[in-house]
C-alpha cells in the first residue's frame, strides 16, 4: 500500500505508451503514478520482440529526439539491427532492431525506477473518478480493484489490449489481455460511463518455437548490418554482438491444411467480429485473401541472448493447437521443433479516436488522456510516440499550460494523431511513410533538428543532450559551408555530391579540413541528403507553407455545421463529429469533400466581415 495516493498525473497500464507518458510527466515536475499489474511486465513485448520498421523507425526516432525512452533502451538492449529500405531513396529508410525479450523491459522498468516524482502501484483500476464541468465533465482520478483510491487533475489510460481483453485460440477462449495475463474488466464500463464510444478491435501473434530443437540447416541466414545504425541520438556506436535470424516460407501443403481447418479458425467461424490489422494480416488471411500466392515467408526471430524460444514472424495465427502442430512441421526446418507457445489472436475495447482532441485528451472529458491501443492503433512505436505527447500534455495540462500539437510538417507523430482523431479508424492504425505527405522532410536521421529545440523548450530535454544536439548542428552547418566553398577540378564538392553516383568518399583524402567531418555517419549523412535532394526538399518545402495556409485558418469552437447553409449532410455530420480546429484539418476528414471546404470557408469569411461571433484574425493572434 502506497502512503500518497493524491498526484498531478495517473498513468494506468506499463506498456509502451504508459512507459513514455509517465516518464515525460514525472520528467516534467508533474507527481506521477504508474497503475500496472505487475512490476514485472512493465515494458514487456507482447508479440514480437522488435522496434522500428517502416514508419515505425523514424517514430522511435521522433520519440528519442524529444527526450523519450524507447531509442535508449533499444539500443542497450538489442540484438540485431538493420536499415530497411536502404536501395530506396533516403525519405524511406527506417531502422529496425530485434531486442532481447527479458533484458528490455528490465532496462526500462530501472529508468522508471530511477526517475524523480514518479510512483510505481501495482494494481487494476475499475473506477473513474470526474465531476460535473461546463458542458462535459472533468477527470479527478482512479479507484483500484482493492479499494484504493488515487487523485489527480490528469489521467491517462494506456491499457494496451487489456480492455476485457479476449485470447483466441480455435474455439477455446481464454479471458486475458496477453497470455498468462488478466484483463481491465472494469475499465471499459467506466469509460463509457463518461459518455465515450468505445470499439472492438482484433489483433494476433504467432506460434513459438524452442531453438534447440529447428533444423537451422535448412533455413537462410538473415544477418543484421556490419555498422549497425543506432536509435537513440545519444548512442555513439552499437558495440554489442549481434545474433542471426532466420528465413523459411510456408508451401502449398500448408496452405491446403489452413483451408481446410477454415471453419475452426475464429475469423472464419463467427467467434470473432470485430477487425483486425489489415497490414499484419494472419496466415488465415494471406491464404484466403492471397490465394493465387503458394508460399509466405517465415522469419525466425530469437527471443534474446539466452533465450530458447524463437518467433515465427509471418505465421500469426489463432487456428486450433492441433492444426498450428500440423502447420509448423510442415515448414522446412522446423519439421521437429517443439511449440513452446500457441498462436492466439485477441479481442479488445478502444475508444474512437474522433473523440479525442490533437492533445489526446478527451473532448468532453477534461484531464483525461488516451495513448496507445485504446486510440485504435496497433504497435509499441505508434503507443510510445502517443505516449510522451499524452505525458507531455498531461503534464501541462496541470500546470496550467497549452497543450503540445505538432504539425503534420513537423513530426510522423503529428500524422499518426491526426489521422486518429481526423479520419476514425475501422481496423488498428499502423504507421507507413506513406502516410506522410512531406517524408522527405520527416526523415528518420533529421528527427532532432525537427524535435530536439521543442522537447528543450517544454523542458524534457536535459543538459546533456541538448549540447549533443547544439555540437552536431554546429559541425553539420561547418561541414554544409565547407562543401559549398572547397573546389575540386573548378567545381564545389556540393555540386560534385549533386550527381547520383557520387558518394564523395574519395574526398576525404584530398580534404584533410573535411575529413573528420565526413567520418562523423550522423553528420556526413545529413550533409549528403540535404545536397542531393535540395531541389526536391524546396519544392516540398513550398508545398508546406500552401498546406500552412489552411491550418493557420482557426475554426470558432462555437461553430453550428448544421446551420451552414447548402453543406452537404454527410459533411454537416462528420465535421459535427470531429469538430476540427481547423480548415486544414476539416479538408482531411472523411466525407469532407472541397466544395464543402469551399462552403465552410464561405461561412467564416462572412463571420470575418461583421458578424457578432469573433473573427479569424483574433483567434489566430490568442
Amino acid at each position: 500500500m502506497t502512503r500518497n495516493l493524491d498526484f498531478d498525473v495517473i498513468v494506468v497500464g506499463g506498456g509502451h505508451a504508459g512507459a513514455e507518458a509517465a516518464w515525460a510527466a514525472a520528467r516534467l515536475g508533474a507527481t506521477t503514478a504508474m497503475v500496472t499489474f505487475s512490476r514485472q511486465a512493465i515494458g514487456r513485448p507482447s508479440c514480437n520482440p522488435a522496434v522500428g520498421g517502416i514508419g515505425k523507425g523514424q517514430l522511435v526516432r521522433e520519440v528519442d529526439a524529444l527526450g523519450g525512452l524507447m531509442g535508449r533502451v533499444t539500443d542497450e538492449t538489442g540484438i540485431q539491427f538493420r536499415m530497411l529500405n536502404r536501395r530506396k531513396g533516403p525519405a524511406v529508410w527506417a531502422p529496425r532492431a530485434q531486442i532481447d525479450s527479458q533484458l528490455y523491459p528490465a532496462r526500462l522498468r530501472a529508468y522508471l525506477e530511477s526517475c524523480p516524482n514518479l510512483t510505481i502501484i501495482e494494481g487494476s483500476v475499475e473506477e473513474l473518478l470526474s465531476e460535473a464541468f461546463n458542458r462535459g465533465s472533468a477527470i479527478r482520478g482512479v479507484v483500484l480493484a482493492d479499494g484504493r483510491r488515487l487523485t489527480a487533475p490528469a489521467v491517462v489510460i494506456a491499457c494496451g489490449t487489456f480492455l476485457r481483453g479476449l485470447m483466441h485460440t480455435g474455439d477455446q477462449k481464454t479471458v486475458g489481455g496477453r497470455v498468462g495475463e488478466p484483463a481491465a474488466e472494469g475499465l471499459s464500463a467506466a469509460l463509457a460511463g463518461l459518455g465515450l464510444q468505445l470499439g472492438r478491435l482484433k489483433t494476433g501473434t504467432p506460434p513459438r518455437v524452442a531453438r534447440h530443437s529447428v533444423d537451422f540447416s535448412r533455413l537462410q541466414e538473415q544477418w543484421g548490418d556490419p555498422e549497425p545504425a543506432p536509435f537513440s541520438f545519444m548512442t555513439d556506436r552499437l558495440a554489442q554482438p549481434q545474433v542471426c535470424c532466420w528465413l523459411s516460407a510456408t508451401n502449398p501443403q500448408i496452405h491446403e491444411l489452413i483451408r481446410a481447418n477454415l471453419h475452426r479458425a475464429p475469423m472464419y467461424s463467427g467467434q470473432i467480429k470485430s477487425r483486425g490489422p489489415r497490414y499484419c494480416p494472419s496466415i488465415e488471411d494471406k491464404v484466403v485473401r492471397f490465394a493465387d500466392k503458394s508460399s509466405h515467408q517465415i522469419f525466425l526471430e530469437p527471443e534474446g541472448l539466452d533465450s530458447d524460444r524463437i518467433y515465427l514472424n509471418g505465421i500469426s495465427t489463432s487456428l486450433p493447437q492441433d492444426v498450428q502442430a500440423q502447420m509448423v512441421a510442415l515448414v522446412p526446418g522446423l519439421e521437429r521443433a517443439q511449440v513452446v507457445q500457441w498462436g492466439y489472436a485477441v479481442e479488445y475495447d478502444f475508444v474512437l479516436p474522433e473523440q479525442i482532441e490533437p492533445s489526446l485528451m478527451t473532448r468532453n472529458v477534461r484531464g483525461l488522456f488516451l495513448a496507445g491501443q485504446v486510440n485504435g492503433t496497433s504497435g509499441y512505436e505508434e503507443a510510445a510516440a502517443q505516449g510522451i505527447i499524452a505525458g507531455i500534455n498531461a503534464a501541462r495540462y496541470c500546470a496550467g499550460k497549452p497543450p503540445v500539437i505538432l504539425g503534420r510538417d513537423q513530426a510522423y507523430i503529428a500524422v499518426m494523431i491526426d489521422d486518429l482523431v481526423t479520419r476514425g479508424v475501422t481496423e488498428p492504425y499502423r504507421m507507413f511513410t506513406s502516410r506522410a505527405e512531406h517524408r522527405l522532410v520527416l526523415r528518420y536521421d533529421n528527427a532532432d533538428a525537427r524535435l530536439t529545440p521543442l522537447g528543450r523548450q517544454i523542458g524534457l530535454v536535459d543538459d546533456a543532450r541538448w549540447e549533443r544536439f547544439r555540437a552536431k548542428q554546429r559541425d553539420l552547418a561547418a561541414l554544409m559551408d565547407l562543401l559549398k566553398t572547397l573546389k575540386y577540378e573548378g567545381r564545389s564538392l556540393a555540386d560534385w555530391l549533386r550527381r547520383p553516383d557520387e558518394d564523395g568518399s574519395r574526398f576525404a583524402s584530398a580534404f584533410p579540413q573535411i575529413a573528420e567531418l565526413m567520418a562523423r555517419r550522423d553528420v556526413w549523412g545529413g550533409a549528403l541528403v540535404e545536397i542531393k535532394y535540395a531541389g526536391y526538399i524546396e519544392r516540398q518545402a513550398r508545398a508546406m507553407e500552401q498546406f500552412k495556409e489552411l491550418e493557420r485558418l482557426v475554426i470558432p469552437e462555437d461553430i453550428n455545421y448544421r446551420q451552414i447553409r447548402h453543406l452537404r449532410y454527410e459533411a454537416r455530420e462528420r465535421l459535427e463529429a470531429v469538430r476540427p480546429r481547423t480548415v486544414g484539418q476539416a479538408s482531411r476528414v472523411s466525407g469532407v469533400q472541397p466544395s464543402d471546404i469551399s462552403i465552410l470557408l464561405v461561412e467564416l469569411a462572412a463571420r470575418r466581415r461583421g458578424d457578432a461571433k469573433p473573427p479569424i484574425e483574433a483567434q489566430l493572434s490568442r
